[in-house]
């Protein structure tokens, strides 16, 4: 994760051709190294440097990681879950939240318009794994209307590259 004082804003900062070199790169590689992405850019290690720190800080690049294949450690099972809740305030949706973020099943959890509230990726071993938090976790949730499960069958693209 990228430090704490890190100043997040939701205005877009401006970025120039070098920046967005520099995140091509790093989106495909991050553990790429400064003087990596300098040689292909044609740039000294010092200005990469900055670019990159200044990226974090704005929270544009908001952290590193690996992206581990789930079918390798397990958990090949891949659900997506519609919700719907009952009711719609603010404490409500704020309680919501904070359950589905204690679920370690749950990888994304996205608020979404039309006919239902939230959509959960949910990545298990099995169905046995699904019905045991379905049940046992998210059935026990007080604000649930309406749910509707997806399994999905295979994956054909899934990317965490932004393309711009």
């Amino acid at each position: 994760m990228i430090s704490k004082k890190e100043h997040h804003t939701d205005t877009p900062l401006h970025l120039d051709e070098k920046d967005m070199g520099i995140l091509r790169l790093l989106q495909q590689d991050a553990k790429m190294t400064i003087r990596d992405i300098a040689g292909q850019l044609n740039l000294s290690t010092t200005p990469v440097y900055e670019r990159i720190r200044k990226m974090e800080q704005a929270g544009v690049i908001k952290q590193y990681a690996a992206i581990v294949d789930p079918r390798k450690i397990d958990k090949s099972l891949t659900v997506l879950c519609y919700i719907t809740l009952k009711e719609h305030n603010k404490k409500c949706g704020k309680k919501f939240i904070q359950e589905i973020l204690n679920f370690t099943e749950v990888t994304e959890c996205l608020n979404i318009s039309g006919e239902f509230d939230f959509m959960i990726k949910v990545q298990v071993k099995d169905m046995d794994e699904y019905r045991e938090f379905y049940v046992n976790k998210l059935g026990e949730l007080d604000n649930l209307s309406h749910t509707q499960s997806i399994f999905v069958i295979s994956v054909i693209k899934a990317t965490h590259q932004v393309v711009f």
